[in-house]
């Protein structure tokens, strides 16, 4: 894969080719998006839209036909999609006349954030739009604050939520039964090796004896090593975990109970090996009382070239084997039917643009100086913070903290050096969400976009001092509704809540705007430092050990100087 292209044209160039071989699939133009060729068929049904990052192939181009996915948005390797384009596919179903959309999401909080951030957009649009977020990982036997991981199960999301829309349930009726299902199913991985991300090097190491126990589909290592066992002693620890009744994400599995079994390639067994351990999960399910109402054996949701399976078990009553057994003519569920391949594929026009889609329009006046001022001082102070904010990162995350923001500030620099900023406060914020969106990156790219997409809204309607009180609450609410982060977690709403409790007093009549700010500020800074005593509870930093980190927070320290930088540029 390393040796074809950058990674984009690797995503894209697997798109087209599946796209090429499948007449019932159509490319979104201008976006790594895969729309059902037919979309003139869901002309008063529910639309139904998945992805995330790619290297789980056949999940989710697989998935997108009748009786499954109208769409999905796909990612570069392992990375959340692009809101941008996963908002172009609302608008193109919602344009083509579904009576609503639900966003099926796996629990990460990348994906979360990127569908929340469309989902909230698109409504601003008139769409009807819903989302939910699949957890089925069984793998923690302790309770998490991200919850449980998206994995496999999620498929069968798809094939049930797929069976309502076609027979024409309701938006509603479809959330409440997908939730239902849900609840009902539970995931578990196991590995004889690790994954590699195309130009890295394998996220953990086995001995040829071992096999990890629990892991995820992004190569993260799992909750238990064990020696190399039989097929029927490796599923028999599989299923004990997984209904362990000390497990916090156990499937309560009892006996006369009724499922539907996936026995899923991770990526790297062959089909003998996967014949092999479908043969043995029959048996041990069977030893227990269990009857297994439909087994599904195959690559349905993978991790690059990991020599893993993963097992799904969910709980199924009649309707939900109805709602399996139903027709689609999605390729990767098992039975695709054979079609000619051509590369001449007409490609869906895109969609245009929502009616309540934000013109930024610029002004001019003292407001737009001030403006220009402020900006000016954030972006100098995150340029000089970039090597600072790099080396706490390197405890905490992946080192590039510093690089984001220095993105972020550069392409701030660029643009007021194009244009002036607007001076109205909600044009400035939602255009400087947009900018940090396209050029920022990351998760904290969509973090600050929320933040700021959701101040801007209290704003529209004046912008006297407790508005922005008010400006301050919405940002926050939003990124902790779709990050489920919070404060105490150490993470930049550390910083940001403790500015905001301050900012309160911009609510009491005669208050200095300046005074206020400058206490917002005293706090963030001291909240950003408390975070080097706190358990991290979100992020990438919620994964490693509370002994290794001993700096403060990135993200903490940078919205504190960003915050520092506006007061000193109001004040000059």
């Amino acid at each position: 894969l390393s040796s074809i292209g950058s990674p984009c044209s690797r995503i894209c160039c697997a798109l087209a080719g599946l796209v090429a071989c499948n007449p019932g699939l159509r490319l979104l133009q201008g976006h790594r998006v895969v729309l059902r060729a037919d979309l003139v068929a869901i002309r008063g049904r529910v639309a139904l839209l998945s992805g995330g990052g790619s290297g789980h192939e056949p999940a989710h181009a697989g998935y997108v036909g009748k009786g499954m996915l109208t769409g999905m948005v796909a990612g570069a390797v392992f990375t959340s999609p692009a809101v941008g384009s996963i908002l172009a596919a609302i608008r193109a179903v919602t344009q083509a006349g579904a009576a609503g959309t639900l966003l099926i999401v796996k629990n990460y909080t990348g994906d979360r954030l990127n569908f929340g951030l469309a989902l909230e957009r698109a409504r601003v649009e008139g769409a009807d739009v819903r989302m939910v977020v699949v957890g089925d990982d069984s793998a923690f036997a302790a309770p998490k604050k991200a919850g449980r991981r998206g994995l496999c199960g999620t498929v069968l999301v798809h094939k049930v939520a797929g069976a309502l829309a076609e027979a024409g349930a309701s938006l509603d009726e479809i959330v409440e039964k997908v939730s239902a299902a849900t609840k009902a199913m539970g995931t578990l991985g196991l590995s004889l090796s690790p994954c590699s991300v195309p130009g890295s090097k394998p996220t953990f190491h086995l001995a040829d004896d071992e096999m990890e126990l629990g892991l995820g589909i992004h190569g993260e290592a799992g909750v238990r090593r064990m020696k190399v066992l039989p097929a029927d002693e490796a599923v028999e620890t599989m299923l004990a975990h997984m209904t362990d009744p000390s497990n916090a994400s156990r499937l309560p599995l009892s006996p006369g109970a009724s499922v539907v079994l996936v026995v899923n390639n991770l990526g790297g067994l062959s089909c003998l090996e996967l014949g092999i351990v479908a043969g043995a999960a029959v048996r041990r399910l069977e030893s227990r009382g269990v009857r297994i109402a439909r087994a599904l054996v195959g690559s349905f949701m993978t991790a690059l070239e990991m020599a893993g399976v993963s097992l799904t078990l969910l709980l199924v009553d009649e309707e939900l084997v109805g709602l399996i057994d139903a027709d689609t003519t999605a390729m990767a569920w098992p039975n695709l039917a054979p079609a000619p391949a051509t590369s001449q594929r007409e490609e869906v026009p895109a969609p245009k643009e929502g009616q309540g889609t934000t013109q930024h329009e610029t002004s001019t006046g003292p407001g737009t100086a001030r403006a220009q001022k402020v900006l000016e001082g954030v972006c100098s102070t995150l340029l000089a913070m970039e090597d600072q904010l790099n080396e706490l990162d390197r405890a905490a995350g992946d080192g590039d903290c510093g690089h984001t923001h220095a993105r972020a500030a550069r392409a701030i620099q660029e643009w007021v050096r194009a244009r002036p900023p607007p001076a109205a406060p909600a044009q400035l914020l939602s255009t400087l969400a947009d900018l940090l969106l396209e050029k920022m990156g990351g998760s904290s790219g969509v973090l600050y976009g929320l933040f700021l997409t959701a101040a801007a809204r209290p704003l529209l309607d004046g912008n006297d001092l407790p508005k922005w009180a008010d400006a301050m609450d919405a940002g926050i609410e939003a990124m902790q509704r779709y990050g489920g982060a919070a404060p105490g977690d150490r993470t930049m709403l550390d910083s940001l809540c403790a500015a905001a409790q301050a900012l309160q007093a911009l609510r009491s009549p005669g208050a200095n705007l300046l005074s206020v700010l400058a206490t917002a500020v005293q706090s963030a800074e001291a909240a950003a430092e408390a975070t080097r005593h706190m358990v991290a509870g979100a992020g990438r930093a919620s994964y490693i050990s509370s002994a290794q980190l001993l700096q403060p927070d990135p993200g903490a320290v940078a919205v504190a100087a960003v915050l520092r930088a506006v007061l000193e540029g109001l004040r000059s």
